[in-house]
């Protein structure tokens, strides 16, 4: 029996659902955290060369390399932990090292990516971050340390799954360039949970700040379409006016080009702005957070600080499509206005073409009773020629023959030019 076919992509889909573990930790530990992304063209940049920096680094600790083509890698390097995915924008290295420096928060933590690699990096630094795991204090060792660690304005803290662990942060870069955040895990709570809350404490943080990408150029765009608004609004009204409707409908064509521009340069941003805000508010959530000791939680401190921004985002894109559409409306109703005084010129022209026409239908009427005359008397003169040796015959003059033939000859020569007109007709 023959077995049924398998289609080509079914194991690759399969596994793709289980290709990114969640990293397994215990306290004390550390991660360092980075992510690099290209200033330009960062979805359309050189895969090969993400995978050729990731590369330089396994071989300086004799690490095995990633299959071909490969958007995430786990291994170990020395003592260390790297998990390494690719993503449509950028890219991230996290580290994890056992046990702590004495010093919270070390610089020296994050020398755990050679000083001399990061500068071959294919990209910018977009953010990077410290993160210390260590067991659960009292809760006044943890009040002391929060204060000594965290801007307190910023600061927020919150008890995440049902209890497993605090964690706190305050989102603001530190002297040596990194964000900082906290993990202290209660007892006999597993590895794999406590590196589930640094792997959303990471996501968090990069999807974040990619999301705010939208909003800076919100702000860009906005200075354009304080410009454009007015200019649209000004020519809306002279549609009602007096003002040339071809005239008019060019300088909106313009506009309407300036903002469906913006549409096209915008769009991917403040499409993509849309999928990481989700996923931020996914990852929170997905935390399960508690209040702890009144502090603000990091849904609260996003709910304050990150939400307003991500609805300037939208307002900014709602805007932009609404003078799209006005532009359009306008263009629509000004076309129409055209149409309509081209319609009337035309009318006019028909009109006057018209009288144009019946003016050469009498002209040529007259010319042809002309021509009846001018055949006819051509005509009696012949005839009469044809005739004057009847006139002895008959007893009559010249005269009276010539006047006896004028009727006969203007009638046949009319009924010549009616018959040969209608054969041309």
């Amino acid at each position: 029996m023959t077995p049924i076919e398998n289609h080509p992509l079914r194991y690759k889909l399969a596994n793709e659902l289980h290709a990114r573990p969640f990293p397994s930790l215990l306290a004390p530990s550390m991660a360092a955290f980075l992510a690099i992304m290209k200033d330009r063209d960062a979805v359309g940049r050189s895969k090969s060369d993400d995978l050729g920096f990731l590369i330089k680094l396994l071989d300086r600790f004799g690490a095995p390399h990633p299959q071909p083509g490969a958007t995430h890698y786990s291994g170990s390097l020395g003592r260390h932990e790297l998990k390494w995915e690719q993503h449509a924008e950028f890219v991230t290295f996290t580290m994890f090292t056992p046990g702590l420096s004495d010093r919270a928060f070390d610089p020296a933590e994050f020398e755990v990516f050679p000083e001399d690699w990061l500068a071959e990096a294919p990209g910018m630094r977009f953010t990077s971050a410290l993160i210390r795991v260590e067991q659960r204090p009292s809760d006044d060792d943890l009040t002391k340390k929060l204060k000594d660690w965290f801007v307190p304005e910023s600061l927020a803290v919150s008890s995440v799954l049902d209890g497993s662990a605090i964690i706190a942060g305050d989102f603001r870069i530190c002297a040596a360039g990194h964000l900082r955040f906290a993990v202290f895990p209660s007892e006999n709570v597993g590895r794999q949970r406590i590196g589930r809350v640094v792997q959303r404490l990471c996501e968090i943080e990069i999807y974040k700040s990619m999301s705010m990408l939208g909003f800076a150029q919100s702000r860009d765009v906005s200075e354009k379409m304080e410009r454009i608004e007015p200019q649209l609004t000004a020519l809306m009204d002279d549609m009602s006016g007096d003002a040339e409707a071809e005239e008019t409908l060019n300088t909106l064509l313009g506009i309407s080009g300036e903002l469906e521009a913006l549409v096209a340069r915008t769009s991917f941003r403040f499409g993509a702005t849309r999928a990481y805000e989700a996923i931020v508010k996914q990852r929170i959530e997905v935390l399960r957070e508690e209040t702890y000791a009144s502090r603000q939680t990091f849904a609260e401190f996003m709910m304050r600080r990150y939400d307003p921004a991500m609805r300037t985002v939208a307002s900014t894109e709602g805007r932009i499509q609404t003078l799209a559409d006005r532009a359009m409306r306008a263009g629509e109703l000004l076309r129409t206005k055209v149409d309509v005084a081209r319609s009337a010129q035309n009318q006019k022209l028909l009109e006057s073409m018209d009288r144009r026409a019946d003016l050469a239908l009498r002209l040529q009427e007259t010319v042809e009773g002309l021509s009846v005359v001018a055949i006819s008397y051509y005509a009696v003169s012949l005839a009469a020629y044809l005739f004057y040796p009847l006139t002895s015959v008959l007893g009559i003059s010249k005269g009276v023959l010539i006047a006896g033939l004028t009727l006969p000859v203007i009638g046949v020569v009319w009924w010549l030019i009616r018959r040969m007109k209608a054969k041309m007709h």
